[in-house]
Parts: C-alpha cells; structure tokens; sequence
C-alpha cells in the first residue's frame, strides 16, 4: 500500500470520531424517549424507568430523613448540593429544565437529541453515532452504575439484583 494511502486509512477514522465528539449533542428529556420506548415490543423501558427509583431520585433528597442526614454532613439543601445532585439529577448542571427527571434515560444513554429520530435508532451504528452511549454488556453497566453506587450513603450495592430491577432490554425479534 502506498504512504498516502495508508494515511487516509488512519487519518480519516480519527478526523471522522473527532467529529462526532465535536458535534453539540443536547439533551431533550425522558418524554422524547417515552414516543417509542413504552411499547411491550421495545420492552416497555420507559414504564419501568418511570415505576423504578431513579425516577424519583431527585424528590428522596427533599425528604426529612435525607435533610436530616444531610445537616449531620453539613449540607443545608442536598436538593440543590452539587454532591448531592452528582447522582440523585445528573442532568441537573448540563440540562437544568430536566432536573426533577432524576436519574433519566439521557443520563446514562447521553444526551438525544440526534438519536432519538426513528430513522437513526433503527440502525444501531447510526443511532451511536448520534450520540447514543451503548453498554456492551453487564460489565460496562455495572461500572457505569458504580459512579454513584460504590458505597453511597454507606449503603451496600449488589449489581445483579439491582440490575434485575432496572434491566430494560429490547426484546428478541
């Protein structure tokens, strides 16, 4: 292969993930991804997103026990504590208007508002390329949750029932 030819096969790649990572993703909030993803044919994610305790992440952290804790620790709102909204409204910083969304689809899947069309979510590649953040398997998920279960509030973190939990798979054609 010729010099310039093998450049182009390691340049174009690097400047083609350039930009994508470059592009301005934005995030557009779980009633985008609820159009499609409450069917029983896409397995019902949204449903158990809503039923689950992510929904509500944001609202624990105004309840009596938790301002009470968080007085011992010194932290006067943990509803409006950087620290605390690190994991209970991850999207709180970059989207403030879904804050109250909790722990959201965006916040793990990342911001939508390329993905989210129909055209690109049919083609898995196109969809990550839009932004789409993809798990390739439990591993990835698990590291994924461990940046705000590894010993939160001194509490034990067992992966595989709380993954059995929240798990929300497109079903198998």
């Amino acid at each position: 292969m010729k010099k310039p030819a093998r450049t182009c096969l390691i340049v174009a790649p690097a400047l083609l993930a350039g930009a994508v990572l470059s592009q301005n993703f934005t995030y557009v909030g779980a009633g985008k991804c609820r159009v499609c993803h409450r069917t029983e044919k896409q397995g019902r994610q949204y449903s158990k997103w809503e039923e689950s305790r992510h929904s509500r992440s944001l609202t624990t952290l105004n309840s009596a026990d938790v301002a009470a804790r968080a007085a011992k620790a010194g932290v006067k709102n943990p509803a409006e504590n950087p620290g605390c909204l690190r994991c209970h409204a991850p999207l709180a910083v970059k989207a403030p208007e879904l804050k109250a969304e909790g722990v959201s689809c965006e916040a793990c899947h990342g911001p939508g508002s390329e993905y989210k069309k129909l055209s690109v979510m049919k083609n898995g590649d196109e969809a990550v390329k839009n932004g789409l953040v993809p798990f390739a398997n439990a591993e990835a998920v698990k590291a994924m949750c461990l940046n705000c279960h590894a010993n939160a509030h001194d509490k034990p973190f067992e992966f595989t029932s709380a993954w059995e939990k929240i798990e929300h798979p497109i079903p198998e054609k």
